[in-house]
């Protein structure tokens, strides 16, 4: 099988940018299952059911997100009748909405996707470690599904890597997000587990992570905030992995880096 999984959707040039192109590239790469992060699709703010309804109508079957799920707050609402928008498991059991699902794949296969927050530097949540084993034992590779897909959105590296390796053997893939950086360790771990710290963005990387720069840079040099942040508006960059499975196993096989737009160095995986 094979997986896409994009990083997260930074303001209109993010959005613009996956409509626009996941259509062609599921078709070039005959993707069967395609993950994003849209948590910052609404402005680089959250996103609206709009949004995450363009999104799903490009080709995502799932669309996770992280600590800005709810910055819109329409969010809140649609959260629950939408099966294919995910925030992070380990919310309070009171919020709305769903940190996991299953998913039918286009070549049939099952795919569970599982959204996690980790606690380091972010807004706090309850222990993502005890959420997965949780989520675990009611679905399990091989068993249950084909593939499981989880998004660690994170802000500490330490704490993605100690999930990929919690999680290695069990799942298919762990990527990172929230960072909005594209990391260089695309790896398969040792027990067959994807793995990467952080996926990057889909945005205008000509940006301070999908932001126009005057009023980050105003306030790292003053400390003062001086008016509000705003989504970077030059042309968009795709970001993340690509992943094929071993269909006997649902384990990983070959993991490679999609990077499709101006600023990063393009790199377009060989699936």
């Amino acid at each position: 099988m094979k997986i896409l999984f994009l990083g997260d959707i930074a303001g209109r040039s993010g959005k613009d940018a996956v409509t626009e192109q996941l259509p062609q590239l599921i078709e070039q790469f005959n993707v069967d299952f395609v993950a994003i992060n849209g948590e910052n699709a609404a402005g680089g703010f959250g996103i609206t059911e709009e949004i995450f309804q363009a999104v799903v109508d490009a080709g995502a079957d799932c669309v996770t997100t992280g600590n800005h799920a709810w910055d819109q707050k329409e969010a809140l609402v649609f959260a629950e009748r939408q099966d294919r928008f995910l925030r992070p498991i380990n919310f309070p059991p009171s919020t709305p909405g769903r940190g996991a699902n299953l998913f039918v794949a286009r070549n049939g296969a099952q795919v569970l996707v599982i959204n996690v927050m980790g606690q380091l530097f972010i807004d706090g949540m309850d222990d993502p470690f005890a959420a997965m084993e949780k989520q675990l034992e009611s679905c399990r590779l091989g068993r249950d599904c084909d593939a499981i897909l989880v998004d660690m959105h994170a802000e500490a590296t330490s704490e993605k890597q100690a999930m990929g390796a919690f999680l290695d053997g069990q799942v298919t893939l762990v990527v990172g997000t929230h960072t909005h950086v594209p990391t260089a360790d695309h790896r398969i771990l040792p027990g067959g587990t994807g793995y990467i710290s952080d996926i990057g963005m889909c945005g205008d990387y000509d940006s301070i992570i999908g932001m126009e720069k005057d009023e980050p840079l105003h306030r790292f040099v003053t400390k003062i905030r001086s008016g509000r942040l705003i989504a970077a508006s030059g042309p968009g960059t795709l970001s993340g992995v690509a992943v094929e499975t071993d269909d006997a196993t649902g384990l990983t096989i070959k993991i490679e880096p999609l990077r499709i737009g101006p600023h990063l160095s393009p790199c377009h995986p060989d699936l």
